[in-house]
């Protein structure tokens, strides 16, 4: 399969890697599909390699918003019927809380990571449109541009690099983003509120 994957997309580039991608995100899976193919032709064509990693990135995201828009419209029924009442109330305060980082994490993470429950969890949470297409970008552009990149630099050696270390790159780059969004909800919490403070200069003058 993968072979027939190689084929086609050398004939189509990029067009070929964004369907691929929109099909693995939205109703397929193709684990590791869309990681070798734009290594593939990153080591192929290296002056294409950012034009391959975009448009890897917006088929995924485009993915990812066809599960969303279900998430949105009745996903929540859909995940409680799967899953234990508790964990889906549990996994929509996650995402209530933590935005942004919950997508971006399990976005970085390779296969046998369960993505598309963490898209349709975003959708039955209501996280923010513009905020899911951040994380997304953010999460599958960091791995499919250090990916892309790796290749490029060091060719057959970067692919064995990514095949050997894949986990490890992974679980470093969603450890960084977890400790950055930890701390900038911490910085956020210390801020003091202006409206309160508003408020109780005003309240103070009377």
């Amino acid at each position: 399969m993968l072979a027939t994957f190689q084929a086609w997309v050398d004939q189509l580039g990029g067009l070929g890697l964004y369907v691929i991608a929109v099909l693995d995100s939205s109703f397929l899976s193709l684990p590791e599909v869309n990681d070798v193919l734009v290594i593939y032709l990153s080591m192929r064509h290296p002056e294409w390699m950012p034009y391959y990693a975009s448009m890897t990135t917006l088929g995924s995201l485009t993915g990812c918003f066809l599960l969303y828009g279900m998430g949105r419209k009745g996903g929540e029924v859909f995940l409680r019927r799967r899953f234990n009442s508790a964990r889906v109330d549990r996994g929509i305060r996650l995402y209530q809380r933590w935005g942004l980082i919950a997508v971006i994490v399990p976005s970085l993470l390779p296969p046998p990571t369960p993505f598309k429950i963490f898209v349709l969890m975003a959708g039955a949470a209501a996280v923010a449109p513009w905020r899911f297409a951040l994380a997304v970008i953010l999460g599958r552009g960091t791995r499919y541009f250090g990916q892309a990149y790796l290749a490029v630099r060091y060719g057959e050696r970067g692919l064995e690099l990514v095949r050997q270390h894949r986990v490890t790159i992974a679980v470093v780059l969603a450890a960084i983003t977890l400790a950055a969004g930890a701390g900038y909800l911490a910085i956020r919490r210390q801020r003091p509120n202006p409206s309160l403070a508003g408020n109780s200069s005003g309240s103070n003058g009377r």
